[in-house]
């Protein structure tokens, strides 16, 4: 694997992974002179099906548009709620308000911080017309023992799996179980078109709906309008195409991911066994044999985790804090309800600089630093573990 990089440097939180070969794409495409919505974005869609083991996907722009069609799909609208955890990125919720719909927040499991199907199940109203499960980190979330309630009641299951490409769910990958599946391919995806997302549908209609909507609502096949006088919109849609030069950044990157997804994993297990001997720190359980990590999170005891953060970017390392809890945000202030478990847990976590160009050096180097920033005696955090 050729690695071009970028000049943010090992310790950034996170940064593309470029085989070398994706400008060759690129110019190919812009050869061809067609930049929109085209053959390549197809044959994109065949190889992501084929590498899921599913019968169709539906590209698209961006994860948050995948999720906002795949909601719009699902029947989501005015008057209805769909249940998500607070802890996620606000685009899973601004999805659902573009849907029209309003969220309903609920907690995670402080060991992974995902959703539970427990946590669901006890958000439940009889408003919920879907549930968003999110995959934090790339772990799957396991919804089977409500599906069957969940089904009875007609609510859809419509999986945030931005962080998920290439885990697997049982034996099956994440957006091979049956359920409208959405994927991120953004520059810092361990898969990335620069930009750009999918759907898994559940149905051949679901699909055919997906394709019309992301293009505006045209119904007329791309092929016949270019030989056509006219072309039909049949309904709502929107400006959610995946061009053909993203797809041509993804299609380099699909055919390279195992050696990435392997790489993620073995870096992970790296930093597992780095972090054990550090105390005052626990790491985020992804369930590594099943999963493709999109991050390394590990929880420090929230009176000092602030404190380390600010360590950590004093010594050049870029920690993040993924993410701030919606139910606390502004703009969704109108559905915010009490959640103290993701209060808790949510002032504990940090993101460590994950990404495939990071060596064992570069690991052993930033866990060196957060101990130092944690128990080393000289350091403005030593009074408060008494000298530990």
């Amino acid at each position: 694997m050729t690695i071009v990089t970028s000049p943010s440097g090992p310790a950034a939180n996170a940064r593309p992974f470029l085989h070398g070969t994706e400008l060759a794409a690129i110019e190919r495409v812009l050869a061809t002179g067609q930049y929109g919505h085209g053959p390549e974005t197809e044959e994109f869609e065949h190889d992501l099906a084929t590498y899921l083991g599913v019968d169709d996907v539906v590209a698209v722009a961006t994860g948050t548009a995948a999720l906002h069609l795949a909601l719009l799909a699902a029947g989501v609208g005015p008057g209805d709620e769909v249940v998500l955890p607070s802890l996620t990125f606000c685009a899973s919720v601004q999805a659902i308000r573009a849907a029209g719909a309003e969220p309903r927040f609920t907690n995670v499991d402080p060991d992974t911080l995902c959703v539970t199907a427990d946590h669901i199940e006890a958000a439940l109203s009889p408003a919920t017309r879907a549930v968003m499960p999110v995959l934090y980190g790339g772990r799957a979330v396991d919804l089977t023992t409500i599906a069957t309630q969940l089904a009875d009641r007609d609510i859809a299951i419509v999986e945030d799996a931005a962080h998920a490409f290439g885990s697997r769910h049982g034996e099956r990958r994440v957006g091979a179980t049956g359920v409208l599946t959405c994927f991120s391919f953004d520059a810092i995806k361990p898969l990335t078109c620069g930009d750009g997302g999918a759907i898994v549908p559940r149905t051949p209609e679901d699909a055919r709906w997906l394709r019309r909507a992301r293009l505006l609502g045209i119904g007329t096949p791309r092929e016949q309008r270019t030989a056509a006088v006219s072309y039909e919109v049949h309904e709502l849609g929107f400006r959610y195409h995946l061009s053909t030069l993203h797809a041509a950044i993804g299609r380099v990157q699909l055919a390279g991911f195992p050696a990435v997804a392997a790489r993620r994993q073995q870096l992970w297990r790296t930093y597992a066994a780095a972090l054990a001997g550090i105390p005052h720190t626990t790491l985020v359980d992804l369930d590594i044999e099943n999963t493709v990590p999109f991050n390394c999170v590990i929880r420090v005891p929230s009176e000092v985790r602030d404190a380390v953060h600010a360590e950590l970017h004093a010594a050049g390392i870029q920690a993040g804090v993924h993410y701030p809890p919606n139910h606390l945000q502004p703009a969704f202030a109108p559905w915010s309800r009490p959640l103290p478990a993701t209060e808790a847990v949510a002032s504990e976590i940090l993101s460590l600089p994950f990404h495939p160009d990071l060596t064992d050096d570069d690991i052993g180097q930033i866990t060196t630093t957060l101990a130092a920033a944690l128990t080393g005696p000289s350091t403005p955090l030593a009074s408060q573990w008494g000298g530990r």
